[in-house]
């Protein structure tokens, strides 16, 4: 792969040929990736691949016109031609009195922080199978699990620089290594499925093969002959697999696009109690080794950490410089770039702070209620807040777990769901966007 300095000078080559063509300003972001893929099933390999790539995306203005292209040929020649058709472009798009560059004043200024998310472990094909037959064989050996879907396991590394015409060159690299499986399990009123996955940036910091196999066998044990539960509305507890999901609606709410085109249930809510008091979410872009943590956006801003909502109240939007302009307002440093199209939004590490309660304290205070382990379907109106999903779990009574639950549906509006939400104390970081067990007091179980 192309160190940081040599990606780095295809892209500043690249700008400077664009603004020799006519360009009044331009940025250029360079993405190359490797991976290596196992997949196995039922003790043997099913798939080995690997797949490598580079592409170049440049974006390039005419005062207020704007046009993206991308290419992946990185001759003089290729340059020149992509220059040609990027300038042509900008020159017949419409004007857009938002687009440019992110504010001079607000780029980041000298190196980037090591946030320590590049590992020189060496992972190849065979050792990768190994992990994935070790998470299978784990998974396949838990009592009542009769069958598998497959275990797999895979290592990445990806190198990302971005350039600007007024300032921006920098770069960084980064790893990823992964193991899944899951399991199948069959009982009376037919299979149950269910999973385990985790990720790292280190493979020392991933869970062993072993562990992340057996919890799939156990949960897919768990599920076996659900019962289907007749309509009412009670509290539903969320695993915090699922719990994320939340998070995750709210934050696609409060990007500075959905705000600008008025397309957010949330529209009028920053600086105003959206949770409970005392709920925090709080946002580590440069976390160590974390998943999500990035040390500048796509538009060349620092990242920082922020606490999106802050004892229930919604602090920000999260903008890049398009929509920023056109809220009048200074992007957040949250813009997200791939090599075609302009920037998006996006987040580095994310969490909901956990509670005061434990899971067993929450589920103690429950005489009846549903605790979901699975979300199926996508039916959320980022509009209205308007929530309907379709879920599988488990039956809570007295406080405790008991018969699971499949074919029903959880219902609500997402500013009740978040005006009364109540997480419990059992935080884990271990994804990109974390929460704990997570209480909606009260929700709509649509079943028989």
């Amino acid at each position: 792969m192309l160190t940081i300095d040599a990606a780095l000078e295809r892209l500043t080559t690249l700008i400077d040929r664009a603004r020799k063509a006519g360009a009044t300003a331009a940025d250029a972001i360079y993405v190359e990736d490797a991976s290596v893929h196992a997949q196995v099933r039922l003790g043997e390999l099913e798939d080995v691949s690997r797949s490598e790539g580079a592409e170049i995306g440049l974006r390039v203005f005419s005062g207020t016109q704007v046009a993206s292209v991308s290419t992946s040929d990185f001759s003089s020649q290729g340059f020149d031609a992509l220059v040609e058709r990027a300038v042509a472009m900008a020159k017949t798009a419409p004007p857009d009195p938002y687009a440019g560059l992110a504010p001079e004043e607000m780029l980041l200024k000298g190196p980037l922080p090591d946030l320590d998310l590049y590992d020189a472990t060496t992972v190849d094909a065979d050792l990768l199978k190994m992990d994935a037959l070790a998470a299978e064989e784990a998974g396949r050996a838990v009592p009542g699990v009769t069958n598998s879907e497959g275990a797999s396991a895979s290592a990445g590394e990806v190198v990302i620089a971005i350039a600007t015409s007024h300032g921006v060159a920098h770069g960084y690299r980064t790893t990823s290594h992964s193991v899944s499986a899951t399991m199948v399990a069959a009982g009376e009123s037919g299979m149950e499925r269910d999973y385990d996955y985790a990720s790292a940036r280190h493979r020392s910091d991933l869970e062993s093969a072993e562990v992340i196999g057996r919890r799939a066998g156990e949960r897919t044990v768990q599920r076996i002959n659900p019962i289907k539960l007749a309509s009412e509305t009670m509290p539903v507890v969320y695993d915090p697999r699922l719990a994320s999901g939340l998070v995750g609606h709210l934050i696609g709410a409060i990007t500075g696009s959905s705000i600008a085109r008025k397309s957010s249930f949330l529209l009028d809510a920053r600086g105003k109690p959206v949770f409970a008091p005392g709920i925090t979410i709080r946002e580590e872009p440069r976390r160590q080794r974390g998943l999500r943590s990035r040390p500048m956006d796509g538009e060349g801003l620092p990242t920082q950490a922020l606490d999106i909502v802050s004892d229930g109240v919604l602090t920000t939007w999260l903008m890049e410089s398009a929509s920023a302009r056109q809220l009048g307002e200074r992007p957040t440093g949250h813009a997200s770039r791939g090599t075609s199209g302009p920037p998006g939004t996006s987040v580095g590490n994310l969490m909901l702070m956990p509670g005061t309660s434990s899971r067993s304290d929450m589920l103690r205070d429950i005489k009846r209620g549903f605790y979901v382990v699975e979300l199926i379907g996508m039916g959320v109106n980022g509009i209205t807040g308007d929530y309907s999903r379709g879920a599988a779990g488990f039956l809570i009574e007295n406080g405790e777990l008991t018969r699971p639950v499949a074919e029903v549906t959880i219902a609500s509006n997402l500013k009740d769901m978040f005006a009364t939400l109540v997480p419990a104390d059992d935080l884990e970081l271990r994804y990109g966007i974390d929460a704990p067990t997570v209480l909606i007091p009260r929700m709509t179980v649509a079943g028989n």
